[in-house]
């Protein structure tokens, strides 16, 4: 078996409604469905949900779960609140640019844009807590080489020391080789 895509990705929300007019507004992605029941299908707990889809662009999709009669959603405490985000792409520089004014005309904070030298990103929280990522790519070809070279070699260090390797050092302390720009 090869898993051909991810067929939806799904957080828990605050309220359904907010959440898709807050993702329709700031991220235009279009509201594709909402699912209802009193019952969850897959464990048959009386559970009432609202189940709402987003088409976040090339056949992905981001669905949330209003869970009224559960306890008020949290988060790992022990999980740092930058390491748990959602990072999704787009097309250009001036997109990110863009979305950050958008966001921080309503008075949403946004980090970024920052640079990972393969990408740029942005920072900030949906009203329900989690974190999102919008990042556009500024890799090449070069770049990717190296850094695929030296996946295995990284993973087999980190794995034995808990250090960061130093195979990658190149892509955060300014030594980016001018044929890698």
């Amino acid at each position: 078996m090869k898993i051909q895509k991810i067929h939806h990705v799904a957080y828990r929300c605050k309220n359904a409604k907010e959440t898709v007019e807050w993702y329709v507004k700031y991220l235009n992605m279009d509201f594709i469905l909402a699912i209802a029941e009193n019952e969850v299908p897959s464990t048959k707990a009386p559970d009432p949900y609202m189940h709402v889809f987003l088409d976040a662009g090339n056949g992905n999709v981001l669905a949330f779960f209003e869970l009224p009669n559960s306890p008020e959603m949290g988060r790992d405490n022990n999980t740092p609140d930058w390491v748990q985000h959602l990072a999704m792409q787009v097309e250009s520089m001036d997109e990110l640019l863009e979305a950050k004014a958008r966001l921080e005309a309503d008075g949403i904070e946004v980090i970024g844009p920052t640079n990972h030298t393969i990408f740029q990103s942005i920072y900030f929280f949906d009203p329900n807590g989690h974190r999102l990522e919008l990042a556009t790519n500024s890799d090449t070809p070069d770049m990717n080489k190296r850094l695929d070279d030296v996946k295995w070699e990284m993973l087999e260090e980190w794995d034995k020391t808990k250090k960061a390797p130093n195979h990658a050092r190149w892509m955060h302390d300014g030594t980016v080789e001018p044929d890698l720009r």
